[in-house]
């Protein structure tokens, strides 16, 4: 965003110092071609702000829903861990009593 925002300002910059040049230096010869390429030039810069935001809001949807879905996946394997641990407990119990069953 910052590169782009560095060439829009080069161009808003080279858009004045040729405005001036080809009026030499005199604001009273603006003419409808100036207005018409100065509403040009604000439709494009509009229509390639539109773009670029649009591309980089995506990406940024994309990547969160990324971190989401990573975060879910952490939540699960952590309950599959004590789920099995529970399980494992309970089978030891079982062949504790069973053993002690066994002995009697």
């Amino acid at each position: 965003m910052k590169s782009i925002s560095t060439i829009g300002i080069l161009l808003l910059l080279l858009s004045v110092l040729l405005f001036y040049l080809t009026t030499d230096f005199d604001v009273e010869q603006l003419k409808l071609s100036h207005l018409m390429g100065i509403l040009g030039g604000i439709g494009l810069g509009l229509i390639i702000g539109g773009i670029v935001g649009y591309v980089s809001k995506g990406s940024s949807v994309k990547a969160e829903q990324k971190r989401k879905e990573f975060l879910q996946l952490q939540n699960e394997k952590l309950e599959l861990e004590k789920q099995a641990a529970e399980l494992a407990q309970q089978q030891t119990k079982g062949n504790s009593t069973t053993t002690t069953d066994n002995s009697f």
